[in-house]
């Protein structure tokens, strides 16, 4: 069951990565970027965890996603040959923002020590 789960969430991702590379229109200097995919056990939903490069545009990607959410979904529904397609929730990546701060702030402390 595990495998199958860890399999939907590596399909799911390549699936959702392409329609929202061809079929969502972003801002001008702006990267969207699917971290990891979370499905529940009982394939109910699915989280999509999204970074956004620069992080100031996190907010107006994430409206931008909310008001094309059921568009994806049809989309992925008929790319995916199962039922049920798992409902997509879009969830913000905060673990590879904490990253980046970290790497700032030991950054930092490296030029200070020098």
């Amino acid at each position: 069951m595990l495998n199958r789960v860890q399999s939907l969430n590596n399909l799911i991702k390549k699936e959702v990565s392409q329609i929202l590379l061809r079929g969502l229109d972003l801002p001008d200097n702006v990267l969207a970027t699917i971290t990891q995919v979370e499905t529940s056990s009982n394939i109910i939903q699915t989280k999509v965890y999204i970074s956004v490069i620069p992080v100031e545009k996190t907010d107006e990607v994430f409206q931008i996603l909310k008001k094309e959410i059921y568009e994806i979904q049809q989309k992925l529904n008929k790319r995916l040959k199962m039922r049920p397609v798992p409902k997509i929730i879009f969830t913000k990546e905060e673990k590879t923002r904490e990253a980046g701060k970290i790497e700032e702030i030991l950054e930092k402390i490296k030029d200070d020590i020098k």
